[in-house]
């Protein structure tokens, strides 16, 4: 019993940030009158929150060697001008506009980094430096001016969505999205044989590994998260390629972090930069490597955004890396680094779109809003600080 009530306790700290975000979704579908869960609003917020959802999944980088980037709002926005001058102004394709835009990320990271790890500037001044300079770079590209609309195939990007293969091949005629559900189905099952899998590797080098029931009950919580919000996306337009994008990006670094070398780097990196100094591992390529990665997930945050908006706007990118930092912290990492993953931060981007829907839903006014998000990031932080502290004590 006394074990039970242990790991009980351990899985609440664990999914704590889960519960909340189920907590805020009850709240606010109640006191909205529903309007909160209509398919059409849940569509929204995924669409809405896209970028945010790419910049925390690159953020999480550097929170997991405790420090952080400010200049990633500034880069989204000069990514966009970038892309509106390719196509508004000369008229390029979209598919050059987009190798052009992800290359530019790259120079973007490689002279962040150099400052960083080279010179071995504190990541929050060349960071700052950073924005100021993007942004700066923004308003000299665009003239003030505002370019649209872009072309229709670069929008799909961001407005597009999966169409219903399913129904189309058999001939199946119903007002839900039937592909939506399939893949819903076929994410259920992946999510169990992870979980299983995950297990019988931790039995096999002899860790403590969860019991079968422990491992159905997560199976089922998070089966029935997916099937609900597929069933809302399937009764609207279906699977939107903003949520298939994030989807592939959060696979693709959850297997870097958890499965290769570099992401043992990054944690022991987070953990205790000396020690990991002293076992070999060559710090100024792994910073170099995170700066650069982060340019271009901005850059391509920049091209969702731009996207979303049809047009390159000057003010593009305002506040951007405030909610991709606060949705790590939300999510569960560290700020002194070490710790953190990317299920929660795209936990803590969720949490930041539907604090953003439900107010405005309610009426709440942005800038009540925006003391509302200080206050939960605050919390979140603190939160951590003290379970730290009791942790040690």
């Amino acid at each position: 019993m006394q074990q039970f009530s242990k790991s009980f306790r351990a899985s609440i700290r664990q999914y704590m940030m889960i519960i909340a975000m189920v907590v805020l979704v009850v709240f606010f579908y109640t006191s909205t009158g529903g309007k909160f869960g209509k398919p059409m609003n849940v569509y929204n917020i995924i669409m809405q929150n896209g970028y945010v959802l790419v910049l925390a999944i690159g953020m999480l980088l550097p929170i997991l060697i405790g420090t952080i980037d400010l200049s990633v709002g500034s880069v989204v926005a000069v990514i966009g001008a970038v892309a509106g001058i390719m196509m508004y102004r000369w008229g390029q394709p979209v598919w050059l506009t987009l190798i052009v835009c992800i290359l530019c990320g790259v120079v973007i990271g490689i002279w962040q980094g150099f400052w960083i790890a080279i010179v071995n500037l504190p990541p929050f001044i060349a960071t700052l430096g950073g924005m100021l300079i993007f942004r700066g770079l923004t308003l000299v590209l665009l003239q003030g001016k505002t370019l649209a609309p872009l072309p229709s195939s670069y929008v799909q990007i961001s407005s597009g969505y999966i169409p219903d293969i399913v129904s189309n091949i058999f001939g199946i005629e119903s007002n839900m999205n039937i592909t939506t559900i399939v893949i819903a189905v076929i994410l259920c099952l992946l999510v169990l044989y992870g979980q299983l899998n995950a297990r019988k590797q931790k039995l096999k080098y002899g860790f403590q590994a969860p019991g079968i029931p422990a491992i159905l009950l997560r199976v089922f919580l998070i089966s029935a998260a997916i099937l609900l919000v597929a069933s809302r996306l399937a009764l609207y337009k279906g699977i939107p390629f903003v949520l298939v994008i994030v989807g592939v990006l959060a696979l693709f670094y959850t297997f870097i972090l958890n499965n290769t070398t570099i992401g043992r780097y990054i944690y022991a990196l987070g953990g205790n930069a000396r020690a990991a100094e002293l076992s070999g591992i060559n710090i100024r390529n792994v910073k170099y490597g995170i700066f650069i990665n982060m340019a271009i997930m901005s850059a391509v945050a920049g091209i969702v955004f731009s996207a979303r908006l049809n047009s390159a706007s000057p003010l593009a990118g305002q506040s951007f890396e405030m909610d991709a930092i606060a949705s790590c912290y939300l999510g569960g990492a560290s700020a002194s680094g070490g710790i953190g993953t990317i299920m929660g931060a795209l936990v803590g981007g969720l949490i930041m779109g539907i604090l953003n829907n439900g107010m405005s839903l309610l009426g709440v006014s942005s800038d009540a809003q925006q003391i509302v998000k200080g206050l939960v990031v605050i919390l979140a932080v603190a939160f951590d600080i003290l379970s730290k502290s009791k942790s040690s004590k």
